[in-house]
């Protein structure tokens, strides 16, 4: 497992300030009628303004700087002309690159008139998040995260992704350990003071089941059900405190 100096953690806190601007950005931006290719542009604009670079454009051919999801889509939706519509769901997840070092994280945004189902949705995947990184400590372990996200979001009626996870983070948008949103408690790598990761539940209001469509990028729901999508990039730190949250 990679543990970060002093050096690195400060770089990977300026790296989060820009995903956090990009995040507020799109957020005051998304509204009915605008294309997803629309909120890429601004979230872009924001990261190149601060002299970062969006970590998504040309990884392993994604073309955009940003993935925007929208109901039914778990992550990595592809910007398009895709016109956002009142009742709406959409999933921002944006990472930069600023001095070498990385920033992660993600939210999804209720547009208009959003059922109270949708709405639940977004804040049990928000919540499974906290719920998660009460265990983000020296001395816990990956799967006691994963264990309590599984835990919280299932006790509330929502279905956890199995196929995708969370990460660590660093030089590099994806490093050791992966941090799945299920699993058990006491097993999984170590947590160590000093390690950078991603905590990202993506829950559906439905099965847990996913399915890649043609692109190779988008992931959507098997059964069709609505998705949302809570991710931030911390630091563990040492002598049991609380995990500091980089992209809040």
């Amino acid at each position: 497992m990679i543990v970060k100096s002093d050096k690195e953690r400060e770089g990977m806190r300026a790296a989060s300030r820009v995903v956090k601007a990009a995040l507020d950005a799109a957020e005051k931006f998304i509204k009915v009628g605008v294309t997803t290719l629309e909120i890429d542009a601004v979230v872009e604009e924001v990261i190149r303004s601060y002299g970062a670079t969006p970590s998504s454009k040309g990884f392993h051919g994604y073309p955009n700087a940003s993935c925007i999801s929208v109901n039914d889509v778990v992550v990595h939706g592809i910007p398009s002309l895709l016109t956002v519509k009142d009742g709406d769901i959409v999933s921002v997840d944006i990472t930069a690159l600023l001095n070498g070092y990385q920033g992660d994280a993600a939210r999804t945004f209720a547009v208009g008139n959003v059922s109270e189902a949708d709405r639940r949705l977004i804040q049990v995947a928000k919540d499974a998040f906290f719920a998660g990184i009460e265990y983000a400590k020296a001395g816990c372990r990956v799967g006691d995260i994963s264990s309590a996200v599984q835990l919280y979001t299932e006790l509330n009626g929502c279905g956890v992704v199995r196929d995708l996870t969370g990460h660590g983070i660093g030089h590099k948008m994806h490093e050791p350990p992966e941090v799945p949103n299920f699993g058990k408690h006491g097993t999984g790598a170590p947590l160590k003071a000093g390690m950078c990761i991603c905590v990202e539940p993506m829950i559906t209001a439905g099965g847990w089941r996913v399915r890649i469509e043609r692109d190779g990028w988008t992931v959507k729901t098997f059964d069709g059900s609505r998705a949302a999508h809570y991710e931030n990039t911390i630091i563990i730190n040492g002598d049991g405190e609380p995990p500091e949250i980089l992209t809040l």
